[in-house]
């Protein structure tokens, strides 16, 4: 009787705590323990609403203003900030507040459209080498090294002289995806090379799992990763390049906004009215900052050694 009694009780007092703790010690994925990670960290936050925002401008920038970008009255040039144009204007009576919003569209493009082409151009190139080895791996380093070695915006520069009567955003993308994927390439190659031989790879092909679905179903998804956190630092690169290049006058026409654009006009504007400038280089300078900075709190969550410490 007292040990049906006692048997009783555990059930109902002991086993629930058990169950409890063996639902909070159980063991999740990498991307829960990183997801846990980051929703504990105000820079995710902050990164992440300023990241939404330049999405938002690029995408629908009718929600922040009404005002055509292009629309322009000297009369207007150099004017102070006036109900309606929180910014003031340019020298050519453009609006400010509408050409920064809108200029987030063409940079923002550039930026995740070549990041897109640059992770697929370097995933392919280094997973090929780092799994394959052999001659394909010396083959494909080698290439690798020869666009490493030569710089992005110089090549851009040289290359986009060739493109002066048809110079859109396909242009600057593909021309930036061209010598700007050899990092990612590195990196995935290094990241496959190290998870090959891990033993969830050798049950793979005990079991007699081809080699493209070890290499696809296995390999790439645990060794995305670093490649994940250096797109992410990446994207805001690019668009640091594409600013260089509409600075430099040989990237995006004039017909375009963007913010390299505007910010090589108002080196006129400099002297007497520097808010001209002020205002497309802030809005370059947050959005990239907002995705270095997720780059870093990501790179974070994702190491095991900074989740143990």
């Amino acid at each position: 009787m007292h040990s049906e009694r006692f048997v009783a009780e555990t059930d109902e007092t002991g086993l629930g705590a058990v169950d409890a703790v063996a639902d909070e010690s159980a063991p999740t994925s990498v991307w829960g323990e990183a997801w846990k990670t980051l929703r504990r960290r105000p820079l995710f936050w902050v990164s992440a609403t300023l990241i939404l925002i330049a999405l938002l401008l690029a995408l629908v920038p009718q929600l922040f203003t009404s005002t055509d970008p292009n629309f322009c009255e000297l009369n207007n040039s150099l004017n102070s900030p006036t109900d309606g144009h929180p910014f003031g204007f340019d020298r050519q009576g453009c609006d400010i507040y509408a050409r920064t919003i809108y200029g987030a569209r063409a940079s923002v493009a550039v930026g995740v459209l070549t990041t897109i082409a640059v992770v697929l151009i370097g995933t392919t190139v280094g997973a090929l080498a780092g799994y394959f080895g052999g001659i394909l791996d010396s083959l494909l380093s080698r290439l690798t090294d020869i666009f490493f070695a030569v710089p992005l915006v110089l090549a851009a520069i040289v290359v986009m002289q060739m493109f002066k009567e048809s110079r859109t955003i396909v242009t600057v993308v593909v021309i930036l995806a061209l010598f700007g994927w050899t990092n990612i390439a590195r990196i995935t190659r290094g990241a496959v090379m190290a998870t090959k031989n891990e033993e969830f790879v050798t049950a793979a092909r005990a079991v007699g799992a081809s080699k493209w679905k070890i290499l696809t179903s296995h390999i790439l998804p645990n060794a995305a990763a670093p490649i994940i956190v250096y797109a992410t630092v990446a994207l805001g690169t690019f668009i640091v390049a594409e600013a260089t290049l509409s600075f430099l006058g040989i990237g995006l026409p004039p017909s375009v906004v963007s913010w390299g654009g505007d910010i090589a006009k108002a080196q006129t504007s400099l002297r007497s009215q520097p808010m001209v400038l002020f205002y497309p280089a802030v809005a370059l300078a947050v959005t990239v900052l907002s995705f270095i900075m997720m780059g870093d709190v990501v790179r974070d969550a994702l190491d095991p050694k900074a989740r143990k410490k």
